[in-house]
């Protein structure tokens, strides 16, 4: 429903940068990867401009990193977040944290449903946001750009061969993903395990 709802709506901006630019950075706020392959599929399909559409993904990606942090950071003042951490323990996780800043950043950009918990765990620590917005925007950078070029010659050679089925191509992609990814996560708890 995601899919098709946001490739009609990209579809529907036509001529409205300011709108096309507004799915997008919603689109992300939803599924970033997901955001991340249809603008690529509607780049290939000539329906939106590269620059617009890597600019609005980059934006509405950090954002979200930026509001999980802040999420994160507000949770800690709650009385209930304060009765749960005590100041000992808070002050041991936030020198931790702040070591590893970009490490963890990193590592949460790359693997799957690691992103919630680490961003707002660094928020509800205090790691050092200008040390983290660099991380988040330097991985994003990385990541999505990668993601993008990927999709978008997958895009090009689905259109080319597949045509209309496209579509299917994109949802056998998106599988794909998401099985690497959970693959990725499992590996990496159990080296972390080891």
């Amino acid at each position: 429903m995601f899919i098709s709802n946001f490739a009609a709506l990209l579809t529907t901006a036509v001529g409205s940068k300011p709108l096309q630019a507004a799915t997008i950075i919603g689109g992300t706020f939803i599924l970033e990867d997901a955001a991340t392959l249809l603008a690529a599929m509607q780049v290939a399909a000539g329906v939106l401009s590269l620059p617009l559409a890597l600019g609005a993904l980059y934006a509405g990606i950090v954002l979200g990193d930026l509001g999980l942090y802040l999420l994160g950071f507000l949770s800690a003042k709650h009385a209930w977040a304060k009765r749960l951490v005590p100041p000992r323990r808070k002050d041991i996780g936030h020198n931790w944290v702040s070591q590893r800043v970009i490490p963890l950043v990193i590592v949460s950009r790359f693997v799957p449903g690691l992103r919630l918990p680490t961003y707002t765990t660094m928020g509800f620590l205090r790691a050092p946001l200008q040390k983290f917005t660099i991380a988040a925007i330097g991985a994003t950078l990385v990541w999505t750009s990668c993601l993008f070029f990927l999709s978008l010659k997958l895009g090009t050679l689905l259109m080319g061969f597949i045509g209309i089925w496209r579509w299917a191509g994109l949802g056998v992609f998106c599988v794909v993903l998401i099985l690497v990814g959970r693959l990725a996560a499992r590996l990496y708890n159990h080296r972390s395990s080891l």
